[in-house]
């Protein structure tokens, strides 16, 4: 197991890693060779620590995309009045309809994959307690 000193120097690689850097630019950007980052992506637990600080990232890009479409649905509203260009109307009628659709489809899955999740963990609860099926 790497020191905690290892581990806080990791960090930059880690980040440069995450945003999307290739080995070769991490590797510049955090003063290493492209052996020593090759190296490290073939520890396993680098590479569990690199998939969670990527998943971070993505979890916190699609909070903010949240807080921001609450504001980006009243803009597109407001395109839709009568005295915006008949162009900008269109495309903004278009970008709601199919956001909208994206929107529910994700909604939808969503609601299908938590039914799914419980019923496997029903059907887990059951046979832990020894019940036939």
């Amino acid at each position: 197991m790497p020191s905690p000193q290892r581990r806080k120097n990791e960090d930059p690689l880690l980040l440069a890693l995450a945003c999307g850097a290739t080995v070769e630019s991490a590797a510049r950007q955090c003063g290493l060779s492209d052996r020593s980052v090759y190296r490290r992506l073939q520890d396993p637990e680098f590479k569990k620590r690199l998939d969670r600080v990527r998943a971070d990232m993505i979890q916190r890009s699609a909070g903010m995309l949240t807080a921001a479409a609450g504001e980006a649905v009243r803009t597109l509203l407001a395109l839709q009045k009568e005295a915006t260009p008949a162009a900008v109307r269109l495309g903004a009628a278009r970008a709601i309809l199919e956001v909208g659709m994206k929107v529910r489809q994700v909604v939808e899955f969503e609601q299908r994959l938590a039914e799914l999740e419980a019923l496997v963990a029903a059907q887990d609860a059951t046979q832990s307690r020894g019940w036939p099926q």
